[in-house]
């Protein structure tokens, strides 16, 4: 756990397609989890020492082998004293919960694995910013999506985006799809994941981040006009090949 930590701290993570999650990620601007295609972060399993809800998370604190640590998940009825294993693993610095009143310095964001993510609230997509407030969401069915392409000037599919990341960089552009994820307020904007039906798992050219001021919820098919960027850094474990930014979304 110290070396991701660490890792995450310098972020020495390489550059990945977007549709991949990453290995650790800010939680923040609602706690914020981010990510759901990105490669997740080992396990952490621990002892819980303490726990304290707020209306739709968990906060754990955790002595692990690494040392005691605290942990955010979707509610569920943990009890002080159960060993519990933390999945989807990502991690926040500095993160404020005002629902709390608390800081803290570094908090680990995911799931809850094993039988406790079974629970109502566990074991879902879950978004998370520095208000403290939360969104639980289940997963997206993503086996059959066919989503008509876009009409009218700058109109692209998910994977023509993808594979023509360096032709379309810094130019507009206008794609229609689903919405696969959501994670409101992560570094001040809201994060989208979005499929058409196009590309391939295998190449990581069928899933477009796109980052924007709007909201969206899951299952959505919205019109996506927005900014092409390249080889997008953010820190903290969040690099992406192509992304789109300064987006609206309209159904």
């Amino acid at each position: 756990m110290r070396t991701l930590m660490t890792l995450c701290m310098i972020a020495a993570t390489p550059l990945v397609w977007a549709g991949a999650t990453p290995a650790a990620a800010p939680a923040a601007p609602t706690p914020a989890a981010a990510a759901s295609n990105l490669p997740a972060a080992a396990p952490v399993k621990g002892e819980v020492l303490e726990v304290k809800d707020v209306e739709a998370y968990t906060y754990l604190r955790l002595k692990t082998r690494d040392g005691e640590m605290w942990a955010a998940v979707g509610k569920a009825p943990v009890k002080k004293g159960a060993q519990v294993t933390i999945e989807n693993v990502m991690v926040m610095h500095n993160f404020e919960s005002k629902s709390l009143k608390m800081s803290f310095p570094t908090i680990l964001f995911g799931t809850l694995g094993g039988a406790a993510g079974s629970v109502p609230g566990a074991g879902h997509g879950m978004s998370m910013g520095h208000s403290g407030g939360a969104q639980v969401v289940p997963a997206v069915d993503v086996a059959n999506i066919h989503v008509p392409k876009a009409t009218g000037a700058n109109a692209y599919t998910v994977s023509e985006i993808i594979t023509k990341a360096a032709e379309l960089k810094d130019k507009p552009v206008v794609v229609r799809g689903k919405v696969v994820k959501y994670n409101p307020e992560i570094m001040g904007k809201n994060w989208v994941h979005l499929r058409d039906g196009t590309g391939s798992a295998d190449k990581a050219t069928n899933d477009i981040l796109v980052t924007t001021a709007n909201q969206a919820r899951l299952g959505d098919v919205v019109t996506v006009k927005g900014i092409v960027h390249a080889n997008k850094d953010f820190g903290a474990g969040y690099s992406y090949k192509v992304l789109i930014e300064e987006a609206t979304l309209q159904p």
